[in-house]
């Protein structure tokens, strides 16, 4: 039993270090991700939507500290405890998500490793088990440094994930993982299974039929609903509210299927991608947005515009917020309308700036680290 409570403290610390950097490098997708959680169809907690940034980088950090703390042998109690707390209270999220399907990623490796609700619960179980040895067997573990070493060693971690944790929300992800990232093609990311001579996902519409007559019912999928001629029985009734879509087979999806943009109602999502350069604002919320940053950002769309080079917003914000905006920023650019789940997907910034060519994902830049426009300029010639 001393074997298998070191392995599951080495397997505990190191998982747990690893999930809190992975999602620390990208604490504001993380904070997206609680937001779901607290929608109001899920555990309607929306008191707490105002608060899952700071509740985001809290948990991150956690997680890491509470993974260094078990390798070093810190604590063992609290750690102990700590852990066995936060497995059954994600156990219970993940089971939650899974079972109901409400929350389709729950966000536990970041981008980096998206996992469907079921894997995420079974990761969670596994998990479980393991923190569950730890706990009840707890006696075993013996610290690796003396008091001085631990304190510095836990000191350095706490003072590193605040230190990355400032650095990725001023600036953007060290390392990005969407399918927005630098060098990614939107054009490519958008095309189909078909267009790329792939399988897509097959998926059938579970009905329930209940007899009229006799009040049985029954599962029928929705091929065999129409081959074995169940609609022309007119004794069974398809129960509307109890029908279901469930995956068949997997298949290939793009991984970009919400880029569409919307400009006086006009959709211009061809023109933007078919640009030989283009500059990209993003502001997934106008009303969140910073606004001092718009007066530097005015001055680099007229140096754009004097280059003959288009410079648009795009937001997920309602139009009538997009003219108003507009209007108090004095901008010299136009808004167009986006899925704002997908402006955030794009990038980690409100507002963040991406330059595209031809649909190719050149740069991107926190609105607060664009060089000027005639730098930027330079590098072309």
């Amino acid at each position: 039993m001393k074997l298998i409570t070191q392995i599951s403290r080495l397997l505990v610390g190191a998982l747990f270090i690893f999930s809190g950097l992975i999602k620390l490098n990208d604490p504001m997708g993380f904070a997206f991700k609680l937001s779901d959680y607290f929608a109001p169809d899920v555990l309607n907690l929306t008191f707490l939507s105002d608060f899952t940034l700071p509740l985001a980088l809290f948990i991150v950090i956690l997680e890491v500290i509470l993974g260094v703390a078990l390798l070093l042998g810190k604590w063992v109690n609290l750690t102990s405890w700590l852990l066995l707390l936060m497995i059954v209270f994600f156990t219970f999220l993940t089971f939650y998500s899974a079972y109901f399907n409400k929350v389709t990623d729950c966000g536990c490796f970041g981008d980096a490793i998206p996992l469907t609700p079921w894997q995420s619960f079974g990761k969670d179980v596994v998990l479980t088990v393991l923190i569950s040895l730890i706990f009840f067997n707890r006696q075993y573990i013996k610290p690796l440094l003396g008091p001085g070493g631990q304190n510095v060693v836990l000191s350095l971690s706490l003072a590193g994930c605040i230190a990355l944790g400032y650095f990725v929300l001023e600036h953007l992800p060290i390392k990005d993982f969407r399918p927005y990232a630098e060098g990614k093609s939107i054009v490519e990311g958008m095309k189909s299974a078909e267009e790329l001579n792939l399988e897509p996902p097959k998926y059938a519409t579970i009905y329930t039929l209940k007899n009229a007559h006799t009040e049985e019912s029954m599962k029928v999928n929705s091929e065999d609903y129409i081959s074995e001629g169940w609609w022309q029985k007119k004794e069974w009734e398809i129960q509307s509210d109890e029908s279901e879509t469930v995956l068949l087979s997997e298949g290939y999806e793009p991984p970009i299927h919400d880029f569409s943009i919307e400009m006086n109602g006009n959709d211009v999502t061809d023109q933007v991608l078919a640009a030989e350069r283009i500059f990209v604002l993003v502001a997934y919320d106008l009303t969140k947005s910073d606004s001092s940053a718009y007066a530097a950002l005015n001055e680099f769309a007229l140096a754009a515009a004097d280059q003959e080079i288009p410079f648009i917003g795009i937001t997920g914000s309602l139009p009538s917020l997009a003219a108003e905006k507009t209007q108090a920023w004095s901008l010299r650019f136009s808004f167009g309308i986006i899925d704002g789940t997908t402006a955030k997907t794009i990038i980690r910034a409100n507002p963040g700036i991406v330059m595209l060519e031809k649909g190719l994902i050149v740069k991107k830049w926190h609105a607060q680290d664009l060089p000027a426009f005639e730098e930027l300029a330079q590098s072309w010639k």
